[in-house]
């Protein structure tokens, strides 16, 4: 074997790797592309969490924000609504399940697990009927909460379906207090 061949073989080899390595380089730069328009865009990250000041929501009203292009529900109940709302038996509910509220799995729909504060003033709950998509009304209804005018769906004072159409509880969307006056979703 000559010295010759001994330098082919490597100059071969060199060209080999050389271009399988920009094939991959090739390919990634056509790929990531694709790959990365399957991301969230800038706005929808920029709204993924926003935080609601609620130090002007006085008991018994309620602040509607939107939130990942649907509106929120942030009501502060007065003792009587809590009451009335914690005095409802779950076997008189039509859905006594808490799976779109964020809990954890086993969780009941009692209004205990669906107020975000211990004492049960503050609710929040996503503003869209569970129906057919709609807006419901607040302070309306059967059970002084929330009615839903498109197809007559009433729920209670802890965002219950008690009545009508819609299958399920209004969703309770992922949310805490950050300080006494704020609240963060998302």
């Amino acid at each position: 074997m000559s010295h010759a061949d001994d330098h082919d073989g490597s100059r071969r080899d060199f060209l080999y790797y050389a271009t399988a390595g920009a094939g991959a380089v090739t390919a990634g730069a056509a790929i990531w592309p694709l790959v990365n328009q399957m991301n969230p865009s800038a706005d929808v990250l920029a709204l993924s969490s926003i935080r609601v000041d609620v130090s002007g929501v006085e008991p018994g009203t309620q602040l509607t924000v939107k939130w990942l292009g649907k509106p929120v529900f942030i009501r502060r109940r007065t003792e009587e609504e809590i009451t009335a709302a914690r005095e409802v038996a779950l076997s008189d509910l039509p859905d006594q399940s808490a799976e779109n509220a964020n809990l954890p799995s086993g969780t009941d729909a009692s209004d205990e697990n669906r107020a975000l504060d211990e004492a049960g003033e503050w609710l929040v709950m996503m503003g869209v009927c569970t129906h057919l998509g709609c807006v419901p009304l607040g302070d309306a209804g059967d059970f002084d909460g929330w009615f839903c005018p498109c197809h007559g769906s009433h729920y209670d004072t802890s965002g219950r379906i008690r009545r009508g159409p819609a299958p399920t509880n209004l969703p309770v969307p992922v949310a805490e207090f950050v300080d006494e006056t704020t609240i963060k979703l998302g």
